[in-house]
């Protein structure tokens, strides 16, 4: 009986972990070479098949700080928006490059051709229930980086 308690447990703390890293992610930020001729900022929402109600938010709240404060540089390309769903095959490439297995947020800040990750995971989760809190922050980190292009 004590051993089945033990595997209850243990079986238990991996589901609990697979759960919060499938819904956090792996995040690091790190520069890579493009196309030098590029200077744009790509807006990357990585999520896993199945969201909780932060994820679901943090998608939402960025949407809409996009098409509010930046609808003429999404417009012109000077900003892209993509919801990734790292559980797709097709997807696999784009997820290892940015390290994200689960719910991340990325700004991907391209000048001529240079990438730099800035990743906004952990300002996402922290505020993205709270639309007005995230969009502010957002809006401020993004209007930073168009500056700088």
């Amino acid at each position: 009986m004590e051993k089945i308690k033990k595997t209850i447990k243990l079986i238990t703390l991996l589901v609990i972990s697979f759960l919060l890293t499938s819904c956090y992610g792996q995040n690091k930020s790190k520069d890579n070479d493009s196309n030098v001729s590029i200077s744009k900022i790509e807006v990357l929402d990585f999520h896993s098949t199945h969201r909780c109600m932060t994820c679901n938010a943090i998608e939402a709240s960025t949407k809409y700080t996009l098409d509010t404060f930046f609808s003429e540089q999404v417009k012109n390309g000077k900003i892209t928006f993509q919801v990734i769903n790292v559980d797709k095959k097709e997807n696999e490439a784009i997820a290892e490059k940015f390290e994200a297995s689960g719910t991340s947020l990325f700004l991907n800040v391209i000048k001529n051709g240079k990438e730099t990750k800035l990743d906004l995971t952990e300002f996402a989760f922290m505020k993205g229930n709270d639309q007005d809190a995230f969009s502010k922050e957002l809006k401020t980190k993004i209007e930073a980086e168009l500056k700088t292009l």
